[in-house]
Formats: C-alpha cells, structure tokens, sequence
C-alpha cells in the first residue's frame, strides 16, 4: 500500500466526472477531529465516532449555496454513547461532541462490536441560515436521509483510525453521487466494494472506474468554535437574577461543542 496513503489533508474535494455523469466528494477532517476528541477527553470509541461522523457533515456541506450557511447532523441512539452533534460552516470550520466520552465496555476493543455502542439510531440533519431553517430531515441512516429527503442516488462511506488513547490518526470521507441523467450501473454502488478510503484520491476514483473525473472545487476544512469569553458573558448577563443568584462569584463553563474551558466573574 505504500505511495498509495490519501494525499489530501484537512479539506473537501469535490470531483466530476462529465462521460459518466458522477459526482464524488473526498473530506479529510483529521485535524477537527483530532482537536475536537482531545478537547472533550474523549475515549478511542466516541473519538472514532465523532471522527467518523465530522466527515460525514463535512460530506454533505457540498450543498451550501449561501453564505453563512450552517449543516448539523445530529444522532440519538438507543445505545451507551446517546447521541452526537456535529456542524460545518460554509466556510469550513467543524465543531461537535458525542453525549457520552467514555464508553468502558468498547474502549480498546478495536472495531469489534462497536455498533452495540450505537444501537438503532436515529439522524435529523438541519441547514439554516442565522435565525433561519432552510431544511430539515430526518432518517434512521445518513444514506437513508440522501435517498429520502434529498432524493439523491448516492451514498456515503466514512473511516476513523483511532489509537488506544483516543487519538485520531485519521479521519475521511467519501460521497458518491449518480446524477439523474446518468446511464447504466450505478457507480455510487461500488463505493463499498472498495477496500479502503485511506488511499489518493486519484486512486478511489480509479477504483470507481472514473478515470476521467476532474476536480471541479476545493475547500480548507478546520475546526472552528463559535464560543468566546465575550458570550458567556453575554449568556450570563441576560440570566434571570434568581438563576444567576444561585452561581458561584467566578464560574467555571464548559463549551459542549468543543469542550473548551472558560473562568468567568458573576455579573454583580
């Protein structure tokens, strides 16, 4: 596999392939979510999942057409890690957590059984705009909210490489898309017949048979938080004096999109 490796690094690659008419999406969010599992503490499996599903929001922020423009993608599962939230900006930045850090049962169990830590799920995926929904949908499966509320013939493929301390080494995604004037077998199918995503991205569309693909846009993706000092200050100061009676002098908030640690003095 050598020289084969995934070249790209933290960005989203969008690709054409004009005979075929096929579209493909490449993300590489190691980074976020390398940044993101170290700042919520998080154990090798919900780092996994939270790298895994990061790609996936970065996926499907191929659909902005505003500026402004926000995607979340949030999961509740009947399983021990509850649930995850993610977002991505139309301008690249990702932020996002997993409700439960640790999960003893599966940590340093490898891949083995860690869909028990899922159980069923449930995904509503939202776009909106500030104080404006666009969209929203929801599925039992990322691919399943393609088919059905998009009514896309595509589907998603996503891959974490996570070590024993819950470091990410590694976090992509890939999206295929059949578009509807497209003939023939469906490319998007062989996504899974693939061995691996962790390869260029040259070589996943040659694995696909879309050697004549050509890359129509690029985008810079990092993790990126939306909180600061100045808002927790702001969330402080419009608190009814009863519930802000009831906080210690100098509070200690945590962000729970990205696990940042703020030290604020109570408003008098």
């Amino acid at each position: 596999m050598k020289g084969l490796f995934y070249a790209m690094k933290d960005s989203r690659e969008e690709w054409f392939d004009p005979a075929k008419r096929v579209s493909v999406t490449i993300v590489d969010v190691t980074s976020a979510a390398a940044q993101l599992s170290a700042g919520h503490l998080s154990g090798p499996t919900a780092a996994r999942f939270l790298a895994e599903h990061l790609a996936a929001v970065a996926l499907l922020g191929v659909e902005f057409s505003q500026e402004d423009e926000v995607i979340s993608v949030q999961m509740k599962c009947e399983g021990p890690l509850g649930g995850l939230n993610v977002e991505c900006t139309s301008s690249g930045l990702l932020r996002g957590y997993t409700e439960k850090k640790v999960l003893d049962d599966f940590d340093g169990m490898g891949r083995k059984d860690l869909s028990k830590a899922l159980g069923r799920c449930r995904y509503q995926v939202t776009r909106s705009l500030p104080g404006r929904i666009l969209s929203q949908g929801v599925s039992s499966s990322l691919d399943g909210y393609l088919a059905g509320s998009l009514q896309r013939r595509a589907t998603m493929r996503l891959y974490a490489e996570v070590d024993d301390d819950g470091k990410v080494l590694l976090a992509r995604g890939v999206m295929v898309e059949d578009m509807p004037d497209a003939e023939g077998e469906l490319v998007s199918t062989r996504l899974a017949e693939i061995k691996s995503i962790a390869i260029s991205s040259r070589h996943i569309l040659d694995a696909l048979g879309l050697k004549g693909a050509e890359m129509k846009k690029t985008t810079p993706l990092a993790f990126g938080c939306r909180c600061s000092l100045e808002r927790i200050k702001e969330v402080l100061a419009a608190m009814p004096p009863e519930e802000l009676a009831s906080l210690p002098d100098d509070a200690t908030v945590v962000c729970h999109m990205c696990g940042k640690t703020f030290s604020v003095a109570k408003p008098l």
